[in-house]
This record gives C-alpha cells, structure tokens and sequence, in this order.
C-alpha cells in the first residue's frame, strides 16, 4: 500500500475499545486489499460484508459505528452516493461524539478522494513548469472554493472531537497525524490550481487576485508543514509570477495572454 493510501485508511474503531462497548460494534475490520499471493476464492467477499453491516443497523439502528463501517464499505465498493448517506447517518447517531473524530475523518477522506479523481488533479504538477510553455489542455479553468474548503472542515472537526474519542490509542494516533497531513495537502492542491488556472489561455481578469490568493493557501501549507518542498517551490514561482507577469501561449506557439506584473 501506498503512503498516500495509507494517510486515507484509519484503523477500524470497532478493535481495542473498551469491553463494555464491544458487544455493540462489529469485530472484523474491513480490509483495504487483498493478501498477495491469496487464492481468488478465498478473497474477501465485500458484499457479504456489506450484508453483515446492514443487519446490524437493523439490530442495533442507533448504533453510529455500524453506518460507519457500512459507509467504508460501501466506499470500497464505488458507491460514493451511498457512503454519503451512511457517513450522515453515523454522524447523527453519534450523539455523545465519541466517534465522530473518525467519521469525519471517514468524510473528509471521501471529498478528499473526490477532488483528486477531478480534472484538477492531472495538472497539478503543470504549474511548476516553464510558464511560456504552458499549453491550455487539461488546464484548469474554475476553482469552486467549497470542493476545497468542504474536506479541510470535516478534517479540521475530526481534530476537533479527538479528545472525545472512544477508540483505542493506535487510532487517536492516526488521526491526528494523518488529519492535519491531509489539510496541508489540501491547502497546497488548492493554491496549485488557483496557479494553473490564472495560465489558462483566456484572459478572465482575476489572475492577479488568484496568483495572490494562492500565496495566503501556500502560507497555511507550510505553517502546518514547513518542510513542505513543493509548496516552497510553488512560493517561488507565484511571487515570480506577480513581479514579472507571465504568458501563456497555445499549441501552435502564438502568444495567447500577457499578464503584466505588479513590479
């Protein structure tokens, strides 16, 4: 597993919780891949899993961990819509919040995973590059400031609930260090698109306020990892952008935009 995979998988609350709370919570843990090397028959059957979960809701339907689990499952099945669901439905029978800190987590990884898979995230990496040789292809050309800012808050209440949490060590560990890795992150993919969609190649007006809006994001990036190297690469490139201005040309090599910078 990746280490990026990793960030994005807690550890299942249902394990190493006190014994009085584990006659209400399911005692397997949901794998995220299968063992290597594992006979195909022998796999694990994530609809029969799925199946399990939703008897035990029927059981036991206010039971937050049960929709919690059946949220992860369904995550690992595809079904995005219905995970939402079941991640709202853990969260109003969380009424104590003894678990919330890991079902926001379990939220915030969701939209999280979501911005990723979008257009934005195949350029990322484009705004690094030699601004007179971007090219307006996968480019971005809109920055919705909610699919941004709608991850960081459920990992910003996940940090939040932590001292309320009913779960063993290994998982309070996991999120608090994996939460704030996952807001940095978010914060820099933010400032990078805002880049990259200032070289798009139609002039819009704002690619001054983005590029300025982008260095504030940056800022947050390394005051919660400052060892951030791309972010301080990303630095260096919007304060060059805003001295000097930039050009975006198109694929036949004719200038298509001029930026004038601020001197």
């Amino acid at each position: 597993m990746s280490e990026e995979e990793d960030k994005s998988k807690a550890p299942n609350p249902a394990e190493n919780i006190p014994e009085d709370e584990k006659a209400n919570l399911p005692g397997e843990e949901i794998p995220t891949e299968a063992e290597e090397g594992e006979e195909e028959g022998a796999e694990f059957n994530l609809d029969a899993q799925i199946a399990l979960f939703r008897e035990q809701i029927e059981a036991e339907p206010e039971n937050c961990i049960h929709y919690y689990n059946l949220a992860e499952a369904l995550l690992e099945l595809g079904d995005v819509e219905s995970a939402k669901a079941e991640f709202e439905s853990a969260l109003k029978y969380d009424v104590d919040g003894a678990f919330g800190a890991i079902i926001h987590f379990g939220v915030g990884n969701l939209h999280f995973n979501e911005l990723m898979k979008g257009t934005s995230s195949s350029v990322v990496k484009s705004s690094v590059g030699l601004l007179s040789s971007h090219k307006d292809k996968t480019t971005i050309t809109d920055v919705v400031d909610e699919f941004y800012a709608l991850p960081i808050r459920e990992f910003e209440m996940a940090i939040r609930d932590l001292p309320r949490l009913k779960a063993d060590e290994d998982i309070l560990n996991f999120v608090s260090k994996n939460a704030p890795t996952q807001i940095s992150s978010l914060y820099y993919k933010w400032a990078s698109d805002l880049i990259d969609k200032s070289r798009q190649l139609t002039e819009y007006g704002n690619e001054i306020k983005d590029v300025q809006k982008a260095l504030k994001l940056l800022k947050k990036t390394l005051d919660i990892d400052p060892n951030h190297s791309a972010a301080h690469l990303m630095v260096k490139l919007a304060k060059k952008m805003l001295v000097e201005g930039w050009q975006a040309y198109d694929d036949y090599g004719f200038l298509a935009k001029e930026i004038r910078g601020l001197g």
